[in-house]
Order: structure tokens, then C-alpha cells, then sequence
């Protein structure tokens, strides 16, 4: 049972009152799950009419982000797996996602886009239009925001190994010193967020309680939040809670 809007304004008052000097988060990771599925709650015939509603919650995520001080925001709208899903959902996914990037890059939005993700496995016009929108906004210093697409985060590591041992080829080194290379520092250095911190929190919607394979490098000390809602139905108050729950947790990175 929906509790009435005023209940909602005052429970995000005192979230946000609770919140006030409180630890927050530098980076999150959100899996925007569940759009299939509240489609077919809803009535819709065709899922993809999930993914566009989902879309259009991505800019009030963003803007609880930015009002919450948070600085990077990784957002995985795009997986691997994902493009095995029928043919018209992948087809819907990939005509969605360059819109979104074009939406947050607009003229008058602050964030600063970074496209993660292989881009070998997207259309030339999808990964095209994805990198330019990246570039527009390259000067901008707003919020920072990962659109992971074409994601895996197996194939992250394997890419940023790749690349590592591609650089030292490229010095002239032999075996031994390219094997030395192969070290935590250097393969960081290599992955798609490089330059990055890792993520503090994951936030993941739909109820399900997995990875599933999002930055899985960077998640070594990350703590995680699971929401029942649907990515459509994701509210402030949701946000909220998951930031005051980060703040109560004693983070011991392995102590």
C-alpha cells in the first residue's frame, strides 16, 4: 500500500536532516534493475516501453547525487550479457542509451561524461555518437558520471591486461620485465575508470542481491545496498536510505 505524498516529504526531511554531517560516498555504483519487469507490472506489451520510463529517472538520480555531494556516479545502463537479449530489446537499448547520453550532455546540465565500457561490441553509429557526447562535456567540472555500455567486468581486467602489456611492448620490454609489469598498480592504471577512487557504495534495485560482474576490480572494498523497487519506481527517500545506511557502517578495508 502507497503511503500518501506527505508522508514521503516528511520522511525525506528527516533523512535528509539525519544525513547532515554524516559520511557519504565519493563514488557509486547504481545497476538501474528491474525495467523489464516493471513494464509487465505495469501493463506493457513491449519491455523496451520499461526502458524508456527507467531513462527518464536517470536525471533526478543524478540530481540526488549532486545535491548529496557525491562526485562520481557509475551507471551501468549496458551489459555484455545483455546484448543477448532478443533482438528488438537490444535494438530499443541501443537507440535509448545515445539519447541518454545526449540528454546529460546537454548545454545546460554540468556533468562531465566518461564512456565505459568496449565499444567493439556497439554499432560505429552507437559508440560514435556515445563518444561525442563524452567529449562535449570534457571541460565541464560537475559531476562525474561513468555510462558503463558494452560492459563486463571480466572483460575489463582482460582489456586493461591487454593494454598494460601492450605499453610495455611498446617500451621494447622482454618476458621477464613484462611479466614484472603485472602488478595491481599497473593493471589500475589500464581499467576504464583509471584515474579514478573506487566505488564506496553499490546500489543495486529490483530486489536482486548480486554483482552480476560490475566493476568487479574496483569492488574489492565497496559496500553494497539492495532495494526491492524497481529501477522506474527508485525514489528519493530510497537514495536516502541507502546513504544513511552507508554512514552507519564501520568500513574496515580488511582490518
Amino acid at each position: 500500500m502507497r503511503l500518501p505524498a506527505v508522508v514521503y516529504r516528511l520522511y525525506e526531511r528527516k533523512l535528509t536532516r539525519e544525513l547532515v554531517g554524516a559520511q557519504i560516498p565519493h563514488h557509486v555504483g547504481v545497476m538501474l534493475d528491474g525495467n523489464r519487469r516493471w513494464a509487465r507490472k505495469a501493463g506493457f506489451e513491449n519491455v523496451s516501453d520499461g526502458h524508456r520510463v527507467g531513462a527518464r529517472h536517470i536525471a533526478d538520480l543524478l540530481e540526488w547525487c549532486t545535491a548529496a555531494g557525491i562526485g562520481t556516479v557509475t551507471l551501468w545502463l549496458l551489459s555484455t550479457d545483455n546484448l543477448r537479449r532478443s533482438d528488438d530489446e537490444v535494438e530499443a537499448l541501443l537507440a535509448i542509451i545515445p539519447d541518454v547520453a545526449d540528454e546529460l550532455a546537454a548545454p545546460d546540465k554540468p556533468w562531465r561524461l566518461r564512456i565505459v565500457g568496449s565499444m567493439d561490441v556497439l554499432p560505429q553509429p552507437v559508440a560514435t555518437r556515445l563518444a561525442a557526447a563524452e567529449m562535449r562535456t570534457a571541460d565541464r567540472t560537475g559531476l562525474q558520471i561513468n555510462i558503463a555500455v558494452g560492459y563486463g567486468g571480466r572483460q575489463e581486467i582482460v582489456d586493461a591486461v591487454r593494454s598494460l602489456l601492450a605499453e610495455g611492448a611498446e617500451r621494447g620490454d622482454d618476458l621477464p620485465e613484462l611479466i614484472e609489469s603485472v602488478t595491481t598498480e599497473g593493471i589500475g592504471r589500464h581499467l576504464y575508470t583509471s584515474g579514478q577512487p573506487d566505488p564506496d557504495l553499490f546500489i543495486r534495485t529490483s530486489g536482486e542481491q548480486r554483482l552480476s560482474g560490475f566493476l568487479l576490480w574496483q569492488s574489492a572494498h565497496s559496500e553494497y545496498w539492495f532495494c526491492e523497487a524497481y529501477w522506474p519506481d527508485f525514489r528519493r527517500v530510497d537514495f536516502l536510505r541507502a546513504l544513511r545506511d552507508y554512514a552507519a557502517r564501520h568500513r574496515r578495508f580488511g582490518e
